[in-house]
Parts: C-alpha cells; sequence; structure tokens
C-alpha cells in the first residue's frame, strides 16, 4: 500500500513539475510546440475566435476579421514574463522582414495594468500592434497556456501552429511557419 501512494505522489509530482515547466513565466528554455501534434491545443486547425480591441498607443483597432488575407501571429504576452522580453524583438523581426508579404503581428497583453506597456514595447522596439487584454476575454477564447503562446494562422483564420513559451532559436521555426503560410 505503501509503495503504491509513494508511486502515486512521484507520478503526481512529476505531472506538476512538467505543467510549471512549461508555463514560459519566467522559464529562458520553455520551449514552444515542434509541431502542431506537439502542442494539443484545441484552436489547431480551427478558425481563430474573432476579436477586437484598441490598440495601446490609441490609433486604431485590430481585429481577426480585419487580418482576413494575410498571415497573423497573435501573441498572448505580459509585462512580468521573461520569455516575452526575448521573443519580442525576434517577432519585430518577423514583422521587419515579412509585413511587405502579407504578416500581420499583433501582440495581445494578459497584464492587469496598462501602464507598463508602451514602456515594454519602446525598451524592446516592438512596432507591431499591440492591445491590452482588459478584461481577459480575448484570452478566454484562445486559451493561451503560457506567456507567451505564439498562434501562427493562416490568410482563411486558421491556427496552424502554436508556441507555447520561448526558447532561443524558435525564432527560426516561426519564420519557416510563416514562409510556408505566405
Amino acid at each position: 500500500m505503501c509503495r503504491n501512494r509513494s508511486a502515486a505522489l512521484a507520478v503526481t509530482l512529476a505531472a506538476a513539475l512538467a505543467v510549471a515547466s512549461g508555463c514560459g513565466a519566467g522559464e529562458a528554455g520553455a520551449e514552444g510546440a515542434k509541431s502542431p501534434d506537439d502542442a494539443a491545443h484545441p484552436l489547431l486547425g480551427n478558425k481563430g475566435p474573432d476579436f477586437s480591441g484598441k490598440t495601446v498607443a490609441g490609433n486604431s483597432t485590430v481585429s481577426l476579421r480585419s487580418l482576413a488575407g494575410k498571415v497573423a501571429i497573435v501573441d498572448f504576452w505580459a509585462t512580468w514574463c521573461e520569455p516575452c522580453k526575448k521573443s519580442f524583438p525576434k517577432l519585430e523581426e518577423l514583422n521587419v522582414k515579412y509585413k511587405r508579404n502579407g504578416l500581420e503581428i499583433v501582440g495581445i497583453s494578459e497584464d492587469d495594468d496598462k501602464a507598463g506597456i508602451p514602456t515594454f514595447a519602446s525598451e524592446l522596439g516592438a512596432r507591431f500592434p499591440l492591445i491590452w487584454d482588459e478584461n481577459k476575454s480575448i484570452a478566454s477564447q484562445w486559451q493561451p497556456r503560457s506567456m507567451p503562446t505564439t498562434f501562427v494562422v493562416d490568410r482563411k483564420g486558421t491556427v496552424r501552429f502554436v508556441h507555447l513559451g520561448f526558447h532561443e532559436g524558435e525564432e527560426a521555426e516561426i519564420e519557416r511557419e510563416v514562409k510556408s503560410l505566405l
């Protein structure tokens, strides 16, 4: 009986560690999905839920519907997220490189307060539109499992790839995925 409890406890702890290490919050080595099968996210292969939000800069509104006909990266992030600090410059590089070919990137902040968002974006050089998901209504539909969670969406609005967390070199994988959809 004691052996069974020990085994059950070990399995429970291993599962908890696996979940915690995949959260991406403060984990510099948190890895994203290698393929749609790896992530097993419910949106993979399905239409991304429409959203609409005013940009933090306040000069426009972005919606998934407005991105129809373009390849989109929808990135859920937060100012407190260490991997997000590494992913933002890489996303901006993709933005500069592929925007003219039909790539649109939108960052959706899951911060509790929007005050730090402009500074975060400025310090990291992000020029793509940023939305503050004040009531977490966009996140409730998209179900990001970690910070960051990056969705790559095709021209028809279907989620083709999901990356949970961010690790060095992942931008090359995201770039290959984007190029395959452009």
